[in-house]
Formats: structure tokens, C-alpha cells, sequence
């Protein structure tokens, strides 16, 4: 089937508004009239029924707006990556204006994608789009993490002293996990069995075990507060971000104990526009032959060859702003740093750029892949880059 393409600027909005008069409205007025780039509901008749699509949460820089506006891109990646549709989304402030996105996770068992703001946890119908509900949570909403099987939600409260543990069907509490590290990111194991979380106030990584929804384990401590991290797909070791490092660190999720200190070289560490933290971002491929890791002062990616420990530093990519993060395509073709730049991993080049429908640059740090064959979702990838080899 060929996919219809992108229609003009103000025919988008043409026929998104169109759209919205005769079925609910998923925005407020207020939120509708915030930018050109936002759209008030989803293009009709551009949704394929096959492929592998990047879903894009956006503002996914902040509360920038200019990055991409207000909603879900989603993007073909058979296609180039181009711009297939524009879904509308909620997560506003009382004022009306959106929220910033701080998480997205999607699971294609249960057909449905979830994206965190600073106060919401919103949660969209794959098949149609639609948003099946919306709740807030006591302390705000951070990176949040979903169960293989997309029955479970761990969701960092806004760097506070606590996670919550979510029925992620329904959206109701199970449990609160009061660890008072300034709740932030948080990773899934691959077998579901284990959730890592990690506060800006804390240089240990706690692991829970997710069938008691109890902290079973503590790695670390590294040499200050931990920001984003990566796991491997055996769940033996971690790759961390962590304050006043331009690099990262390995832990061991065995021993509990941390293994190397990994500085990249060459470059000046300098103060990034953003996050306060030199390197915020790190991932792996997913056959985790590589580790790349974001450089905001000097705007490039740095790669380091996995293979031997501690990982040695081997190739920098230029990008076209800070990176704050980076995750992968499942396949492990293509690297998502969140200024929008798409990388062929295995050439290291950029082979083209995210944009919206008016032609605006896209950046985001919220990014998802979901597979979709027969008209339903098969497949879905993660927002953390996390390895794949089990």
C-alpha cells in the first residue's frame, strides 16, 4: 500500500481542524492556539498498516516548543524517516500550555504507548490513536519505565523522594517504593524480572525485584549523583551517566560493585546549555558492541568500543546541537542522539534529520520505535538504549 504524502502546511491544519469539529477534541483551545506546529487531532488517512515507525514525544526538549511543537510525531523509518502524522496530546499546565515531556514507553502486547509530563502520565491506544486516559500522581511524573508484558509502570516521582508502582492498564497504584533519592530514571529488564532505578540525589543504583515490587539489591556507589544510564541485555553490567563526568561509568549488577571510570579524551568538558551534567545521555547498541555517549559542550557523540573493558573511545560523531541523549533502532542500523540527527550506526555519518510538518527541526529526548504488521503494533523498542543480547 502506498503511503499518502505529507500534505502542505496549511493544508495540515486545514484538515486536522476539520477533523476536530465532528469527533472529541484531544487539546484544549488553549493548547491548540499555542503554535503553527501544534495540531489539534490526527491527520486522517495516513495511518499505514505495516512498518516500522519512530514515535517522537514533543516538547521533548524542555517546554521548547520550537523543537517540534505539541503532540506525537511519528516517522517511517523505511520511508527515510519522513513525517507520517502529527497525534494530538494533553499533558497541560493549568495556564494551557503543554507540559514538558519527561518519558515514553510503548509495549505492542497490550497496543498502547504511554508519555510522562512533569504532572501527567497519558496513555494512547496504538490502533486508534486515541488517549484512553490521563491521570496525575502525587509528586509529579519523571522517566518512567514499562514491564515487558505492559502490565506494570515503575514512575519516578519529579525527583522527590519516591516511585510509584502502576497497574499500567488502568493506570491505579500498586505500591509506592520511598527511597528519597530524587526519583528520576528508571530501566526494565529485558526478562521483566528486575527495575533499576536510579535519583539525582544518590550514587547508588537501586535494583527492584518486580515480583515483590521490593529493593533488592544496591550497585555503587559511583562518584556522584547518577543521570541517565544503560543496562546490557544479560543484566550484568550498567553504563552510567553521572554528575561532573564527561564520559561514564560500569557497574557491575552482579557484585554491586562499580568497575571503571571512563573519561573521554580530547575534549574539554566546558558547561552544557542544559541538564548541568557534561555527558547526559548513554547507550548501547543493541548487539552492545558499542557505547556512545553524549558530549553537550562540544555538540558530538562519542563511541567506545564495547567489546573489552574498560570500553575504549574509538570515533566522535558532530551533530547539529547539545545532545541530552541517545537511544537506537532495534535493528541497531540507526542512533537517535535527541537533537533530531539520524545516524547510520555502521558508517557513523548523518544520514538525515527529523522534521516536523512545516519543516521546523525536531529534537527530542523521547523517543520510541513501535512494528507494526497487519494493522497492529508486533514490536516495540525502548527509550534508554539499552543492549539486546540475552
Amino acid at each position: 500500500m502506498k503511503t499518502p504524502t505529507i500534505p502542505s502546511r496549511r493544508a495540515f491544519l486545514r484538515t486536522a481542524f476539520a477533523a476536530a469539529a465532528c469527533t472529541e477534541s484531544l487539546v484544549t483551545a488553549a493548547s491548540a492556539a499555542t503554535a503553527p506546529a501544534t495540531a489539534p487531532a490526527t491527520v486522517p488517512g495516513l495511518k499505514p498498516a505495516a512498518g516500522r515507525f519512530l514515535y517522537v514525544a514533543v516538547p521533548g526538549i524542555r517546554n521548547y516548543l520550537e523543537y517540534g511543537g505539541h503532540g506525537l510525531l511519528v516517522f517511517d523509518l523505511d520511508r527515510g524517516h519522513a513525517l507520517v502524522r502529527r497525534i494530538a496530546a494533553r499533558g497541560l499546565a493549568a495556564d494551557g500550555k503543554p507540559l514538558n515531556v519527561k518519558g515514553i514507553v510503548a509495549c505492542a502486547a497490550t497496543r498502547r504507548l504511554y508519555i510522562s509530563t512533569l504532572q501527567f502520565v497519558t496513555c494512547f491506544d496504538l490502533l486508534t490513536d486515541k488517549i484512553l486516559w490521563e491521570k496525575s500522581y502525587e509528586g509529579g511524573c519523571d522517566r518512567m519505565a514499562l514491564s515487558p508484558d505492559g502490565q506494570v509502570m515503575y514512575l519516578p516521582s519529579l525527583e522527590k523522594d519516591h516511585w510509584h508502582v502502576v497497574q499500567a492498564l488502568t493506570g491505579e497504584i500498586i505500591r509506592r517504593l520511598d527511597l528519597k533519592a530524587g526519583a528520576h530514571n528508571t530501566v526494565y529488564g529485558l526478562d521483566g524480572r528486575h527495575a533499576y532505578l536510579a535519583g539525582l540525589k544518590s550514587p547508588m543504583l537501586r535494583v527492584a525485584d518486580t515480583a515483590t515490587h521490593t529493593i533488592g539489591k544496591e550497585v555503587g556507589p559511583f562518584s556522584s549523583a547518577i543521570r541517565p544510564f544503560t543496562i546490557n541485555g544479560r543484566q550484568t553490567l550498567a553504563f552510567v551517566n553521572v554528575n561532573g563526568l564527561l564520559g561514564f561509568e560500569v557497574g557491575d549488577l552482579v557484585t554491586g560493585q562499580r568497575l571503571h571510570r571512563v573519561e573521554v579524551q580530547g575534549f574539554k568538558m566546558g558547561v552544557p546549555k542544559r541538564h548541568g551534567c557534561p555527558s547526559h545521555g548513554v547507550g548501547l547498541t543493541p548487539d552492545e558492541k558499542e557505547v556512545w555517549v553524549c558530549d553537550a559542550v562540544n555538540e558530538r557523540m562519542h563511541i567506545f568500543d564495547a567489546t573489552v573493558m574498560p570500553p575504549r573511545q574509538i570515533a566522535s560523531i558532530v551533530v547539529r546541537d547539545q545532545p541530552g541523549w541517545i537511544t537506537f533502532s532495534l535493528d541497531g542500523k540507526y542512533a537517535y542522539p535527541s537533537t533530531g540527527d539520524v545516524i547510520d550506526v555502521a558508517t557513523r555519518t548523518i544520514i538525515t534529520t527529523l522534521k516536523d510538518e512545516t519543516g521546523a527541526a525536531v529534537h527530542s529526548e523521547k523517543v520510541v520505535e513501535v512494528h507494526f504488521a497487519n494493522g497492529v503494533p508486533v514490536r516495540h523498542g525502548d527509550q534508554f538504549g539499552i543492549g539486546r543480547v540475552r
